[in-house]
């Protein structure tokens, strides 16, 4: 299952954009910090995204994935390695505009609603 959270673009927090695959700039706040995503029955997910196209994440019943992530147009799409490679699969959302703190909605890969936001540390 791919990691079943969304994703957010938010208030810069100043570092170094140059090693960020292309199109990604946007996402620049989200790479010191955890996005963390909370289900209606209360549990939580959390996705860290790397500058290098890679994240990790633990999902609500506590599992690790880990993979790739790029940008297509206004989404970010999440492609899982491990623990195992999900071939021609990826988990897609789109990327809005909120500063840290903010909440905002989104549906997990299940379908499910969520709400999302973004904490400052790891």
């Amino acid at each position: 299952m791919i990691v079943a959270t969304s994703l957010a673009a938010l208030a810069l927090l100043g570092a170094d954009v140059a090693a960020v695959p292309s199109g990604a700039q946007v996402l620049e706040p989200a790479f010191g910090g955890t996005i963390v995503s909370t289900y209606a029955d209360g549990s939580v997910s959390k996705l860290w995204l790397n500058r290098d196209g890679t994240f990790t994440s633990e999902g609500r019943h506590h599992d690790r994935r880990a993979g790739r992530w790029i940008v297509k147009g206004h989404d970010v799409c999440l492609s899982q390695l491990k623990p195992f490679p999900i071939p021609f699969a990826s988990y897609c959302q789109p990327i809005p505009a909120v500063a840290l703190t903010d909440t905002w909605t989104g549906k997990a890969v299940t379908g499910e609603p969520i709400t999302n936001r973004l904490v400052a540390e790891r």
